[in-house]
């Protein structure tokens, strides 16, 4: 086949770049496949140019023709076709490179044969100077030399530019010329129908007013009654409870824990913590029989075992002329006890040195709190200068504010009056809506009444289709298979005849299996009571051993009083009594120190409301006692039964063993465990009763195991 003009020439590339996929095929091997569909075609030489050079060229640049061809789409080619993309690439191709061996007239026709308006419009865009020399000439640079792209490129297509532009004006007067004029439009007549005669009109049925909607009732919008009701039981109670803990805290016994002051002396502290630590709880050792697991006892055979296989090895080797490691072994255990000794001596100088440090810190603090003292007085002095200079400003702030709401009150008067005006306007509004608003609902209403009528229509023509019959019966022979063409493809009997045999199978096989696991459950029982049996004789030789181990180690001398006898411990115990005697002297002298000076800083009336201050607390701590015994004379009768009931529990307590049982309180009523609330116990000192501290700071002594009283 010839193709004929410059038009076959580039149709036949434009095909040839369509079926390139740079992802798919290689470059090469596409060109080699185009050489021979352009034999086939039997190109003619038209164009100086040829067809194979000019696709070469559009695969090698096609990057930086992709830029042009892109960016004129965005711009100026948005409602150009996408399928035409190669077209333009070819064009480009043509305008930057072969633009001088094709010449003007060449190029010109090129243009002619394809499609002159949108060919003129692409070269308007590409050929525009600001178009040339600002971005297309940036892009080009970063995938090519600048200098390159400026000299080969760039410069050329502007020296052609002046002469394209002229071709484009040309082939715009061109187009120009060639209008089409325009046809008039046909104006069809109507026929000459015969008029069909009006329909008749249905008499609409009465649409059913609608009801005056019921007003929303009041009680929607308040809470219910009961709930009030709760509301007010609740805070009764929470007052309750406060004016309860209020007592608590004020009325408390002298059986409470008391509340040091930072005036207390270092002496009474220690005394405090010895009186009121718990004793040690003694539990019950039950020697009961534990009764071994399986997977117990033939570890513990398997444990025995090995033991008896090291031993014979030892003999064995011992028999091969082994030497015994008896010796070395009371060598290494002599060693050891040495190196302990020196480590607990070390210990317990350590603790002696750190008591030593305690009593030299006591000291030195003593001193800072007299520095602090001295400091104190000097600051209050600066505050009580200060308090009075706040008090002067504050006496001047007032006078200013006061003026101010004076202006203030002034102004709200003129605001009223403006208010008064605007409820005025913003009524006349409003009844200004609410006419429109009703005259809203009534056109609603109508096109509500319109919509009913089509849909009751409607559904009566829906239900005269549903009335029609429909057969849905269907006849089932169950000996007959489907005939759905499937492999083994059965009736229904067939099937039930199969699965009553599968479960006959079944139930064969299952009960095989059961004798087979009774058997092996028979031999293992066995094989379990001979182990048990050897592992009893291999504890009573072991029990003998340890029992003979315990009785050379009772004979040794304990660890503790040899460390206490060397001469280290002894010389740090004698510093750290010569350093306390120091401290309680000092603390002696500070004492009597404080004591004069406040005889002398403080004026009479405080010494007075001091002494009537001691005689308010004796007189509290009376009655406190006088209403603890009342109370306590009250609450034997309601506890004597539950102390015949727990005779043995209530033995534990007096002996200080406070074990986790369940606690009542004569307060609130309330159950607690002592364990798990993290209850404090410690022994009363005068009564010996032990007394119960409960984590919210209540005091409770302990009547019996079961009941606390306050």
């Amino acid at each position: 086949m010839k193709m004929a003009g410059p038009l076959g020439h580039i149709e036949i590339i434009i095909q040839q770049l369509n079926k390139f996929h740079p992802e798919n095929e290689n470059v090469g091997h596409f060109l080699n496949e185009s050489a021979k569909v352009l034999q086939t075609f039997k190109v003619t030489d038209e164009i100086p140019v040829p067809v194979m050079d000019i696709l070469c060229g559009c695969l090698e640049y096609k990057t930086i023709l992709d830029v042009v061809v892109n960016a004129f789409y965005i711009q100026d080619g948005k409602h150009c076709l996408l399928s035409e993309h190669n077209m333009y690439i070819v064009i480009c191709y043509l305008a930057t490179f072969r633009l001088e061996e094709l010449g003007l007239q060449q190029f010109r026709k090129i243009i002619k044969s394809i499609d002159a308006a949108k060919i003129c419009k692409f070269l308007r865009f590409f050929f525009n100077v600001m178009n040339l020399q600002t971005w297309i000439k940036d892009e080009w640079s970063q995938i090519y030399d600048s200098v390159y792209v400026n000299e080969n490129w760039i410069e050329p297509l502007q020296r052609w530019q002046p002469k394209i532009q002229e071709l484009i004006n040309q082939l715009d007067n061109i187009a120009d010329k060639h209008t089409t004029t325009t046809l008039k439009k046909t104006e069809p007549n109507e026929f000459n129908l015969t008029i069909p005669n009006p329909r008749a009109i249905l008499i609409p049925e009465q649409i059913p007013q609608q009801e005056k909607t019921k007003p929303i009732p009041k009680n929607t919008y308040k809470p219910p009654r009961m709930k009030q009701h709760l509301e007010r039981i609740r805070l009764k109670n929470r007052q309750k409870a406060e004016e309860l803990l209020l007592e608590a805290n004020v009325n408390q016994f002298n059986c409470a824990a008391p509340k040091f002051d930072y005036k207390c002396s270092m002496k009474e502290i220690p005394n405090l913590a010895e009186k009121f630590e718990a004793q040690k709880i003694k539990f019950k050792t039950d020697n009961t029989p534990v009764r071994l697991n399986a997977a117990a006892i033939l570890r513990e055979g398997v444990l025995y075992q090995r033991k008896v296989e090291q031993e014979l090895k030892r003999i064995e080797h011992l028999l091969q002329g082994a030497q015994d490691p008896s010796k070395f072994l009371e060598w290494q255990k002599q060693m050891r006890g040495k190196d302990l000794d020196q480590q607990l001596t070390e210990a317990e100088c350590k603790k002696l040195q750190g008591k030593l440090s305690f009593e030299d810190a006591i000291l030195a603090r003593q001193y800072c709190i007299q520095e602090k003292k001295k400091n104190a007085e000097q600051k209050r002095e600066e505050t009580a200068e200060m308090h009075h200079q706040c008090a002067e400003r504050c006496l001047h702030e007032r006078k200013e504010k006061e003026k101010k709401v004076q202006q203030v009150a002034e102004g709200h008067k003129n605001v009223k009056q403006a208010q008064t005006k605007l409820q005025k306007c913003k009524q006349q509004i409003a009844q200004e809506i609410s006419k429109k608003s009703q005259d809203i609902l009534l056109q609603a209403l109508k096109e509500e009444e319109e919509k009913f009528k089509k849909k009751y229509e409607l559904i009566q023509q829906i239900r005269a289709i549903e009335y029609l019959p429909f057969l849905r019966n269907r006849f089932i022979d169950l000996t007959k298979t489907a005939d759905h063409g499937v492999l083994g493809e059965m009736s229904f009997v067939e099937l039930q005849e199969r699965l009553t045999l599968l479960k006959e199978s079944q139930q064969k096989a299952e009960e095989e299996k059961r004798d087979l696991i009774i058997r092996e459950k028979h031999a293992k029982e066995q094989l379990l009571l001979d182990k048990l049996e050897q592992i009893c004789m291999f504890r009573e030789q072991f029990g003998r051993a340890a029992a003979l181990k315990q009785e050379e180690n009772k004979t040794k001398t304990p660890l503790r009083e040899a460390i206490l006898k060397e001469e280290q411990v002894l010389d740090l115990q004698k510093k750290i009594m010569e350093k306390s005697t120091e401290r309680k002297m000092q603390t002696e002298y500070l004492k009597t120190k404080f004591l004069k000076s406040n005889e002398k800083t403080k004026p009479s009336w405080k010494l007075d409301k001091k002494s009537e201050g001691e005689d308010h607390w004796k007189k509290w701590e009376e009655s406190r006692q006088q209403q603890f015994k009342m109370l306590q004379q009250g609450l034997m009768s309601r506890d004597n039964a539950q102390k015949m009931k727990n005779e043995d529990e209530a033995e534990e307590v007096v002996e200080g063993e406070a074990s986790p049982s369940q606690y009542n309180c004569l307060i609130c009523g309330k159950s607690f465990r002592s364990e798990l609330l993290g209850v404090n116990q410690r022994r009363q000192p005068s009564s010996g009763k032990l007394v119960v501290q409960s984590v919210c700071n209540y005091n409770y002594i302990l009547e019996t195991p079961n009941a606390l009283s306050v």
